[in-house]
């Protein structure tokens, strides 16, 4: 199903091609796409980033399209090391490692915000950084087509009409409907994922 198919179902499901209606279809759209890849991470959807730490500083960015992280690993820049990193929660790392001046190979990391890792212990040296991620695709707002329209649009277009009955204030029965529906085919992506995850690459 590409973008101008999954409007269509949307207008013809709800009934209606009102204007401001249909004006918040991308709205809705890109917030049943936003809960289904904060619930789901599809194995197609990840990326590998190197970089740089910075001496003396903590913090890291994140890449543009960040969305959640799968691994971390530093690498020492003389010896080329390669030591993966653990994750742990911002509180867990303010509390084992207080003192931001205290230096060395950063053996934990943490998600500070939307755009920035924070790091422990403070990076004595710029060493190099891998990150495996999971990465925010691209709307099929504004793609047209993209994997979960071509794969899964069932998902996608019960997740819409989620937020489009709402926004409608519709009946509380349908707005259930929907989201069981949603949460079904919700439930069945997940497993397509774990089972992709799991596959062994020949």
């Amino acid at each position: 199903m590409n973008y101008a198919e999954l409007v269509t179902a949307i207008e013809d499901t709800c009934q209606t091609t009102e204007t401001s209606f249909v004006a918040h279809i991308p709205d809705f759209v890109r917030t049943a796409e936003q809960r289904i890849y904060n619930a789901v991470q599809l194995p197609n959807l990840r990326k590998h980033s190197t970089g740089a730490m910075t001496l003396g500083n903590r913090y890291l960015s994140a890449p543009s399209d960040f969305l959640s992280a799968f691994a971390m690993a530093v690498r020492a820049p003389t010896t080329n090391l390669y030591t993966e990193m653990q994750y742990r929660d911002v509180d867990w790392l303010r509390e084992a490692y207080p003192d931001p001046a205290a230096t060395g190979i950063p053996a934990y990391y943490a998600l500070w915000d939307d755009n920035t890792f924070l790091l422990s212990k403070t990076p004595d040296v710029a060493y190099n950084v891998e990150l495996h991620y999971y990465y925010k695709p691209t709307s099929i707002v504004s793609a047209s087509t993209t994997w979960l329209g071509t794969n899964f649009d069932s998902v996608l277009l019960y997740g819409a009409l989620v937020q489009a009955y709402i926004y409608q204030k519709g009946e509380a029965d349908m707005v259930t409907l929907y989201e069981n529906q949603f949460k079904e085919g919700l439930a069945l992506l997940k497993t397509v994922a774990d089972g992709k995850s799991r596959e062994r690459k020949l």
